[in-house]
């Protein structure tokens, strides 16, 4: 079980990354695809307002890039080395892959960028 407090905590959860007591998504299914980037503005419990900056997130872009290309390599090793495909079918097997984890590598992504610039404090004061 992952240790509150610990950043592949808040990551792999989507949690404040400071208190980790609340989700920074309005919904936490990253499947509702209309809704996967929908963010509150600050956490409830501690105050902490996600959007550090004007486009803060942008950054996340370089986060996500290298995650899609371990997906992209993980999903032609299977293929090709693994299950013995032909290329052809291993470069469609990594364009599916690529579509299906789309929204979670998009939140993933997002998590760890937050968690870059931001630690948990488990002194927060309560936002009364």
């Amino acid at each position: 079980m992952l240790k509150k407090g610990s950043k592949l905590n808040s990551i792999l959860t989507g949690t404040c990354p400071k208190c980790q007591n609340e989700s920074m998504y309005e919904d936490k299914n990253p499947l509702h695809l209309t809704k996967v980037l929908k963010m509150n503005e600050n956490c409830s419990h501690c105050g902490l307002h996600y959007q550090i900056e004007p486009s803060f997130f942008y950054g996340a872009m370089y986060v996500s890039y290298g995650l899609n290309v371990a997906v992209g390599v993980a999903a032609f090793i299977i293929s090709f080395l693994f299950i013995g495909s032909t290329l052809k079918t291993a470069f469609i097997s990594i364009i599916v892959a690529l579509i299906v984890s789309f929204p979670f590598v998009l939140r993933l992504a997002r998590n760890i960028y937050i968690n870059m610039f931001v630690s948990y404090d488990p002194n927060f004061k309560e936002k009364k």
